[in-house]
């Protein structure tokens, strides 16, 4: 039988799962094609690759 310090345990395991599931990435929204240079891509996905992402956050910098 599982003591309370098992119970708190799971429950806090639980909560973490549920609020790292909930959380809304930081950022533009993936739009279905890269936010620079619009090549189609997967579902969630932002940027080809980290020069794309890169070269759009300079953009972002210098209000492009």
């Amino acid at each position: 039988m599982p003591d309370f310090a098992d119970l708190g345990s799971a429950r806090e395991e639980l909560d973490r799962k549920i609020a790292l599931e909930a959380r809304a990435p930081a950022g533009p929204t993936a739009t279905g094609a890269c936010l620079h240079c619009d090549e189609p891509l997967c579902n969630g996905l932002r940027w080809c690759d980290a020069e794309c992402r890169d070269a759009w956050q300079a953009d972002q910098r210098r209000g492009v």
